[in-house]
């Protein structure tokens, strides 16, 4: 057999996609699995000083026992288990984010727990960590960059551009968050295979904006000051009688920009 033959190179590329994969799905369910675990830990600390009337100190006994019981593993230090404990306290009555914090690692859990302000801001840096791969340091990065701020102030222009009498009616007009589950999208997906699906779904696009838009096209042509802009999708707000143009954005789905009142 030639092994330089193009077959055999496409085979072996096969082969490796399959191994990755195997090895993702393999350390994803020992996340899983881990985070599993040290959910039930701070559970059960917190029922059991509920049930007995235990305080702190009940914590410190439990580390030094576990370490004493699994020497060399990890993770059981009193601080930690007092992470645990707060880690259930933190999300164990938010239905939205309780799910989603096993698909992240423990040490990006405590980082965005304990980093960010409010539970707005931790999903999306959950949902970004897992969609991008972020490590720790990353991760650290991002928030310390203000990341999520600047992710908010760029999905309108509603503050700088509209009269102030037109400001709360055009954020009454759109929503914070949409969900467009119907796309389909693979995880790394394109902004173009964005547009494309959204356009393909339009009918579909538009009931979900709110039905008050209608569509005036994608990729839209502009001239300003003799330079070039192209809209990536152009709607028309009936109720606000405005043009409002989206900027898509894989990171954030998009932004929303009001052109003028028409």
């Amino acid at each position: 057999m030639n092994l330089a033959d193009q077959s055999y190179t496409n085979f072996l590329e096969e082969i490796k996609e399959k191994i990755y994969q195997s090895q993702y799905k393999a350390l994803k369910t020992v996340n899983t699995e881990l985070i599993n675990l040290y959910w039930e830990l701070g559970k059960s600390i917190i029922e059991k000083q509920k049930q007995y009337g235990w305080g702190k100190s009940v914590v410190v006994s439990l580390a030094k026992d576990l370490q004493k019981e699994f020497p060399g593993a990890k993770g059981y230090s009193a601080d930690n288990l007092w992470r645990m404990r707060k880690f259930v306290l933190r999300y164990n009555d938010n239905e939205k984010l309780a799910p989603l914090v096993q698909e992240i690692g423990w040490s990006h859990n405590i980082i965005i727990m304990e980093k960010c302000k409010d539970d707005t801001e931790r999903e999306f840096y959950i949902k970004m960590t897992k969609k991008y791969g972020w490590t720790k340091n990353v991760l650290i990065h991002q928030i310390e960059g203000k990341s999520y701020e600047r992710f908010l102030s760029n999905q309108t222009n509603f503050d700088k551009s509209l009269e102030e009498k037109y400001k709360h009616q055009a954020k009454l007009g759109v929503k914070d968050s949409y969900s467009f589950d119907f796309l389909e999208m693979a995880e790394d997906y394109k902004e173009r295979d964005l547009e494309l699906g959204l356009v393909k779904n339009i009918r579909r696009f538009l009931m979900k904006m709110g039905g008050d838009y209608s569509f005036i096209g994608n990729q839209y042509r502009l001239e300003l000051d003799g330079s070039e802009f192209f809209i990536d999708l152009l709607l028309y707000h009936r109720r606000l009688k405005s043009l409002i143009a989206i900027e898509l954005k894989t990171e954030m789905l998009f932004g929303i920009i009001f052109l003028k009142k028409v």
